[in-house]
């Protein structure tokens, strides 16, 4: 007899509408699927097989994160097939910083109201974002959580789990004075700031006249919208980076989130040295100087919220650093030196 609850409905559970859910993710989660997934969606957890080859001593290495009020964008869009990449992208991001490669992912969605086609379509964005990191979709959990969440709002996170020998865990104590830093560009906001962004655009606010300005195509933007441009997914750059650290001896790497610049590089520095970065090399993207612009905000607090247009910074030794870029490049990344590693406790100094 198959599962159903009347009296559970009526308080605002519908587990039917749970199993069309999983019924109408099944195609993107198979899109995922690697050699080590060993169990099939349903089970009470996600099974796993370690492949050892080539690896003396694995270290696990873990990540969890959600993508934040950015989801208000996607709820005012009504387009929710990308989000899920954000998720994954802030957890594998984290991984690889580490020297490990993500392994398998699984999410968390909770929600006001399960409607099947809305659930499917944020896990297709999930799944995208594994398929783009390498790792499996190997589990996850949707939660109907009436009187909780509005009926057409949710959360998403997710958890990742990765693996790297010890011998190669990245070990920002090697990196010395005269160390080139190099930048990956992002493709925009990414996933973090977005409370700041609502406020400099007004979003949510009584007067709804902000929607059409948000939807509106944008000059300073290349005719697309400020919404559109918003919503762009994180970039993923797990492939690029292993394929980085097959060719030469990375020594950090930083991922630029939530604390920009200042709080973000420092930590892939050790005691006693700072990153100096020439602001003129910095390929600033159009929304951040339209935020900017829009919400009179100073320099600093710019650089000290969003990545400003570089998503990843990687530290090297001066002499592998044309090499570097050459790898980066090869592999989709258009990659530039933003600066030097220097003597000194400023943590980042941008001139």
């Amino acid at each position: 007899m198959k599962s159903c609850s009347e009296s559970y409905k009526a308080a605002g559970v519908d587990i039917t509408a749970g199993y069309k859910a999983v019924e109408l993710m099944k195609s993107h989660i198979a899109r995922t699927m690697t050699s080590g997934v060993v169990s099939d969606i349903g089970g009470f957890g996600g099974l796993f097989e370690l492949d050892m080859t080539g690896i003396e001593r694995p270290v696990l290495v873990s990540g969890t994160d959600g993508v934040g009020t950015k989801l208000k964008m996607a709820f005012l869009m009504d387009k929710h097939d990308t989000v899920g990449i954000d998720c994954v992208a802030m957890c594998v991001n984290d991984i690889i910083c580490c020297g490990a490669r993500p392994l398998f992912f699984l999410d968390y969605i909770a929600c006001g109201k399960n409607v099947p086609e809305k659930i499917a379509q944020i896990v297709a964005g999930v799944a995208e974002g594994c398929v783009q990191s390498g790792c499996a979709l190997v589990g996850g959990e949707t939660a109907e959580m009436p009187g909780f969440y509005p009926e057409d709002e949710y959360d998403l996170a997710g958890f990742s789990a990765g693996v790297v020998d010890r011998s190669k865990i990245l070990d920002k104590n090697t990196v010395t004075e005269g160390d080139v830093i190099i930048a990956l560009p992002s493709s925009g906001v990414h996933s973090n700031g977005f409370s700041l962004v609502r406020k400099v655009f007004n979003i949510g606010s009584e007067d709804k006249s902000y929607e059409l300005a948000l939807t509106a195509p944008c000059a300073e933007l290349g005719g697309k919208s400020i919404a559109e441009t918003l919503l762009t997914p994180t970039k993923i750059y797990v492939k690029p980076m292993l394929a980085l650290f097959d060719e030469i001896t990375v020594k950090a790497v930083s991922h630029i989130t939530g604390g920009g610049f200042y709080e973000n590089i420092p930590r892939s520095l050790p005691k006693g040295y700072s990153a100096k970065i020439a602001k003129s090399s910095i390929k600033v993207l159009p929304i951040f100087d339209l935020i900017a612009k829009t919400g009179n905000i100073p320099e600093r607090d710019m650089f000290n919220t969003y990545n400003m247009g570089v998503g990843m910074s990687v530290v090297v030794a001066k002499e592998d650093a044309d090499k570097a870029l050459e790898v980066l490049r090869a592999n989709g990344e258009d990659a530039y030196v933003i600066g030097e590693v220097v003597a000194g406790d400023e943590g980042v100094i941008i001139e």
